[in-house]
């Protein structure tokens, strides 16, 4: 019997990429025929004709599941969804835009069964195309969570990644709600070979990703594997409470000693407004972390199908 490998596209308003990237990833699966496929789209609240174009594929090719949320929960819900739904003895998870190149799947799976690794996984060299701002900030991130946090995320690194289905349901018995996969995939451990490309434009349509949505998720990221904002908050505060002591003790000796009446209200606005930023910020800090446990807590599912083809698993 043929090893099947689960092919997981998470799908928002992708009906412009979405034949091109089937057509793409048939012609991959006809060079790989050693193994069985299923393509798993999931449609994360898609206002256009996403979910009917999985629709008319799985009329037309029975390797084609699809699962539609009830309304957007977003990628880290797709992912989770597509894995938590797939039968494959190996899964694989690409972006409906073409720039996970399926090509690269051969050499993904080759490392894996050749070579003995856990997964394989995806990074870009190259971020043409891409704002420098956006660029500049994206390798910024990348550098501090990995000093400040236990997981070893890779500059570049993309979420197209092959695994195999032990590392599927590793990932799948973490089960919480804030979730950061490129977190998640280094924190779990498992060996992984890095494969290097070029970046690549989308086939069509537009990213969904602004910078505002791209600098949330990063916050996402920190909080969910470092706790070193806390910290950092925490030296900020006894770092002023030591300099508050130190300019007491110099002002009752300046005015015991020389006379000099405490002046300077501009100064001691400015003192205050400081601190006080200091303390919001800390205070906002805190609220980070303190809203992560109160989602975690209500225990909510981390995503709602409202239509699937996909068969219940006993």
């Amino acid at each position: 019997m043929k090893e099947k490998i689960s092919v997981i596209v998470p799908c928002y308003n992708e009906e412009e990429a979405l034949p091109y990237f089937y057509d793409a990833i048939i012609n991959t699966a006809e060079q790989m025929n050693d193994f069985d496929f299923e393509f798993i789209f999931v449609n994360d609240g898609s206002k256009d004709r996403t979910l009917e174009l999985s629709k008319q594929l799985a009329k037309k090719d029975h390797r084609v599941k699809y699962v539609s949320f009830s309304r957007n929960f977003g990628k880290e819900a797709a992912i989770y969804a597509g894995l938590e739904n797939s039968t494959g003895d190996y899964c694989v998870l690409m972006d409906a835009d073409l720039q996970d190149p399926p090509a690269l799947l051969p050499e993904m799976m080759e490392a894996i069964q050749k070579e003995g690794y856990d997964s394989a996984a995806t990074r870009r060299v190259t971020r043409k195309g891409e704002p420098p701002i956006r660029s500049f900030f994206a390798r910024m991130f990348y550098r501090i969570i990995n000093k400040i946090s236990d997981a070893d995320i890779v500059d570049g690194a993309r979420d197209y990644r092959l695994m195999k289905r032990d590392m599927v349901n590793t990932i799948l018995d973490m089960k919480e709600y804030n979730r950061f996969s490129k977190g998640i995939f280094g924190w779990i451990g498992y060996d992984t070979k890095w494969i290097e490309f070029e970046n690549v434009e989308r086939v069509a349509g537009e990213t969904k990703w602004s910078f505002w949505k791209l600098f949330k998720y990063s916050l996402e990221g920190i909080t969910a594997f470092s706790i070193a904002p806390l910290q950092i908050a925490s030296i900020f505060g006894i770092l002023f409470s030591l300099v508050a002591f130190v300019m007491i003790i110099v002002i009752i000796i300046r005015t015991l000693v020389f006379g000099d009446p405490v002046s300077g209200w501009p100064s001691l606005v400015c003192i205050i407004m400081l601190i006080g930023g200091v303390q919001l910020l800390s205070i906002g800090i805190l609220g980070q972390y303190l809203s992560k446990t109160y989602l975690e807590t209500k225990k909510r599912p981390i995503y709602i199908a409202k239509e699937t083809n996909v068969e219940v698993k006993e």
